[in-house]
């Protein structure tokens, strides 16, 4: 469960390393944001090189959680920390390689996230 003020991982090569969950996107009184949630966040930790800049305010997408979430034929998955893809207005990664394992349950909204993932569970 991401709120407000959690840190979380970037799973991809956009530049970014770490993010903070500002705001989550949806109903205005939605307080968690669970796997598959738009988020917005500012970059608190980005590589020097890369266009994307340190206290820049972007949109993402969750696709890890410590906290556990039920799959669709009921096995349950949890886990070892909080991450998200960087995402343009498009709805698009902006990175082109996507780290770690990916929840097949983004294919309805994120296909090119989870195109992109090495690994999908």
């Amino acid at each position: 469960m991401i709120q407000s003020q959690t840190l979380l991982n970037v799973a991809d090569n956009s530049g970014a390393r770490k993010l903070m969950c500002i705001r989550i996107v949806g109903a205005s009184n939605q307080r968690y944001a669970h796997i598959g949630d738009v988020i917005v966040a500012v970059i608190k930790e980005a590589k020097p090189t890369s266009a994307l800049k340190r206290a820049e305010v972007i949109k993402a997408v969750i696709v890890r959680t410590c906290k556990e979430f039920k799959c669709d034929d009921g096995m349950r998955i949890r886990y070892d920390d909080n991450a998200g893809v960087v995402i343009n207005k498009d709805r698009n990664p902006v990175g082109t390689r996507i780290f770690g394992a990916i929840p097949l349950e983004l294919n309805t909204n994120f296909a090119k996230i989870v195109s992109l993932a090495t690994e999908v569970l």
